[in-house]
């Protein structure tokens, strides 16, 4: 696994040198817990959005993506109409792909319902954290048995771009697996964040 040898001398997973904007995203958030159901929603909405694209082009458009959707409050984008998709399919500040936009606020409708069951996002996928012997080496794979269950799950409640690559990048993301490099300075403190994390329930 090649490593990225950031400017302060210390070892990170090699994407985190793939351009300027990465390094603050891997050490400060990628990987570390997610209990908030606003930045859960942002979390795999932006995960479907850079299906077939680069994370570096999701990421610099971020704040235009937390503009257009309402900052991601699910609820507020569940009464988006389609006046609103076209809106968005003007808007030169995201990605302008219908399906995509159209998917996310599909999904918004979908977790509305899904916090009304489970009582928040946060409680339903954490119960997706898969066990420590069910997690593969760091870096070593782009799906996993957890993320084919819950993309499955995910699927036959009606959510949309939710495939299993895309939704093992979300749990990735959002702290449901720890998948810094063994050698990354960064992965103790995730490790240390997911250990003082209360599981919501």
């Amino acid at each position: 696994m090649t490593l990225f040898i950031a400017p302060d001398g210390e070892p990170r997973c090699g994407w985190a040198g793939g351009a300027p904007e990465f390094l603050d995203y891997h050490d400060s958030e990628w990987g570390y817990p997610v209990g908030d159901d606003r930045r859960i929603f942002e979390k795999i909405s932006l995960e479907g959005f850079q299906s077939g694209l680069s994370w570096r082009t999701i990421l610099a458009k971020r704040e235009n993506f937390r503009k257009a959707f309402a900052g991601f409050d699910f609820h507020l984008v569940a009464e988006f109409t389609e006046a609103d998709v076209d809106r968005l399919l003007q808007d030169a500040g995201i990605v302008r792909h219908r399906g995509k936009i159209e998917a996310v606020v599909n999904n918004a409708r979908r977790a509305v319902d899904l916090a009304a069951e489970e009582g928040s996002l946060a409680a339903f996928f954490w119960r997706s954290e898969p066990g420590p012997a069910e997690v593969a080496p760091p870096q070593t794979v782009s799906t996993s048995p957890a993320s084919v269950v819950l993309s499955k799950d995910l699927k036959k409640r009606g959510w949309k771009f939710v495939g299993p690559t895309t939704v093992f990048a979300f749990m990735q993301a959002m702290g449901l697996v720890n998948d810094h490099v063994a050698e990354c300075v960064i992965r103790a403190r995730v490790e240390a964040a997911r250990s003082a994390f209360s599981r919501p329930c």
